[in-house]
């Protein structure tokens, strides 16, 4: 862009060559490289830099050549360490705060210090400071998780090896931002703020009685109660007066739940419910959902409104749900082999062999099998997995119209071209049993409480932002930013926040070369300070330990990794004692 006359791919070459930083000056910065991929990327294209005539800097065009991989490689690192060694030179320490300790959060800290630190540019006094609204970091892997999956939360020792490294990475745990200090004045301390406070709210069915009859839980509400999220404790109530838990025991609730949805949470919830608090008793399930969910629910029902073919859920999860007998959790599984072959439309059999389709095919073969071993139900609990049923109503119960008594649903059918088929109604209707439905048809985020109305989309539940960046920087506001299902949207898997961070973490360091705000222009009080000052009790790495100690003492067993202290008041207590 900085180049006079344009880019020119005919341009003729006479000799001479100049690094990115000489054709860029620091003054005009317009390229910023983020991982070795980047810069990689940029040389495959254009892997050579050239001059015309008179040794002017506006008269140079870059040349484009074929493509040959190790001439770009050699290039890529020489001009890679010319270029990050002048940046350098002219950096100034610099300041980042991240709102949410989540994966998004986490991984968006972890690669930002690794370009700073690739650079060789930032010194001691650069600081990332990670703030978190609970005393505990990491969010949904610990609260979101489920216990019997202990290899995905691994992912914590990635982000632990963050705080302990030493490089200016800090945790202010129980701090939260539009309470305890606004986002302003957040930018006014730092260059850049992220936000990466994910998803807080779900998507409603909007079905009659929804908001009136107890009984109806959303599956965030649900997970985050088993999983001992300090806000959630209230939920075991509903849950208990749901299933009939009214004594302590470990029998198995003669009970019925309707789970809406069929992405890997809601066969998350299923799979807790089927196994109960006595089959999750070794692993780090809170305590206080072991009498409520006893030995398991004698039914539970997954209802999803398309086929098989279009199901969120992945062939792990699936196959857990059918190895449950097997394993000794004493579940049948149950699936049609009529909704089986209603949902394999000529279309859905065009997904089926498409070039990304061989992940379905194994989960259509999975449930082709499953489908043809109905006969051997035996079990004292059973999961049926049902597919073309869509939520029409919410049926009070008989004895108590406050409460929940079935789920109606009418069956659909799929029209549309591969890829795009949706289901529309039959008129056919089907009455579920259900005392307690969980609805898991998917997150969404709500704004801070400080944030301008005019950066959320309220319908999406998302930030409005370009390549992550929401509002850009001035000389008296750091830029804002965003990561994280509050970014994209509650899609993907912990691994799809990597991606995600890269992009945003590319343009918040594009922002940073830009020249520094003018001298004194930026909040000469520590965010430390001023969170003093207001009497807010910081939760920091070192506080946050002596929880880890306390929950690792106090364990049910040897093998269980830990029990999480579930009171917000305790873990206060336990962290600043």
């Amino acid at each position: 862009k900085k180049c006079r006359p344009p880019i020119n791919e005919n341009a003729d070459e006479t000799g001479g060559s100049a690094t990115i930083a000489q054709l860029f000056p620091l003054a005009r910065p317009r390229l910023v490289w983020v991982g070795s991929y980047s810069i990689s990327a940029m040389f495959r294209t254009l892997p050579c830099v050239s001059r015309r005539s008179n040794g002017n800097l506006s008269s140079w065009a870059i040349v484009a050549r074929p493509f040959d991989p190790k001439q770009s490689q050699v290039a890529t690192e020489a001009y890679r360490h010319r270029f990050l060694s002048t940046i350098a030179k002219h950096q100034r320490p610099k300041k980042v705060a991240i709102v949410g300790s989540g994966p998004s959060g986490c991984y968006t800290a972890k690669y930002l210090r690794a370009a700073w630190d690739k650079s060789g540019g930032v010194d001691e006094e650069s600081e990332i400071a990670i703030i978190e609204r609970l005393p505990t970091p990491y969010g949904l892997v610990r609260f979101g998780v489920a216990p019997d999956h202990p290899e995905v939360k691994n992912v914590q020792n990635d982000f632990n090896s963050l705080f302990e490294s030493k490089k200016g990475i800090q945790f202010y745990g129980n701090v939260e931002v539009g309470r305890d200090l606004t986002i302003d004045e957040l930018r006014s301390r730092f260059d850049a703020v992220i936000l990466a406070t994910g998803c807080e709210s779900d998507r409603k069915l909007g079905l009659p009685n929804e908001e009136n009859l107890t009984g109806i839980l959303s599956a965030r509400e649900f997970v985050a109660w088993y999983n001992g999220h300090p806000d959630f404790t209230h939920v075991g109530n509903y849950v208990r007066e749901a299933l009939g838990a009214e004594t302590d025991d470990q029998d198995i609730h003669n009970a019925s739940v309707c789970i809406v949805g069929q992405g890997n949470v809601a066969l998350d919830c299923a799979r807790i419910l089927a196994k109960g608090g006595k089959g999750l008793f070794d692993t780090d399930i809170a305590s206080h959902t072991l009498p409520v969910l006893g030995n398991g629910v004698a039914q539970i029902t997954v209802v999803g409104r398309r086929g098989h073919i279009q199901g969120a859920f992945t062939i792990k999860e699936l196959r857990e749900l059918v190895q449950l007998k097997e394993e000794g959790f004493g579940t049948s599984f149950v699936v049609r082999e009529d909704e089986l072959d209603l949902g394999s439309t000529p279309a859905s059999i065009e997904e089926l062999e498409s070039a990304g389709g061989r992940p379905k095919q194994r989960i259509n073969k999975l449930l082709r099998k499953a489908a043809t071993e109905n006969e051997e139900i035996d079990a004292p609990k059973r999961i049926d997995l049902r597919f073309l049923m869509a939520p029409s109503t919410w049926e009070p119960s008989q004895n108590d119209p406050s409460r929940l008594g079935a789920v109606i649903c009418e069956r659909t059918r799929l029209v549309g071209e591969p890829g795009r088929q949706r289901a529309i109604g039959s008129g056919e209707t089907e009455r579920i049993p259900a005392q307690l439905a969980l609805v898991s048809i998917g997150y969404k985020a709500v704004a801070i409480s400080s944030l301008d109305e005019k950066y959320f989309d309220e319908d999406r539940g998302v930030v409005k932002h370009v390549n992550g960046r929401i509002d850009n920087p001035n000389p008296s506001l750091g830029g804002l930013y965003a990561a994280g299902w509050l970014k994209r949207g509650a899609t993907g898997i912990i691994g799809t926040n990597i991606p995600d961070a890269r992009e945003t973490v590319a343009t918040i360091l594009g922002d940073l070369q830009r020249p520094p705000a003018a001298e004194g222009s930026r909040g000469n009080s520590s965010l430390s300070s001023l969170l003093e000052e207001r009497g807010v009790k910081i939760v920091n790495w070192e506080a946050y330990q002596r929880i880890v100690d306390r929950e690792s003492v106090q364990r049910r067993t040897e093998s269980q990794p830990r029990e999480k202290i579930t009171d917000l008041n305790e873990l206060i207590e336990t962290a600043l004692v």
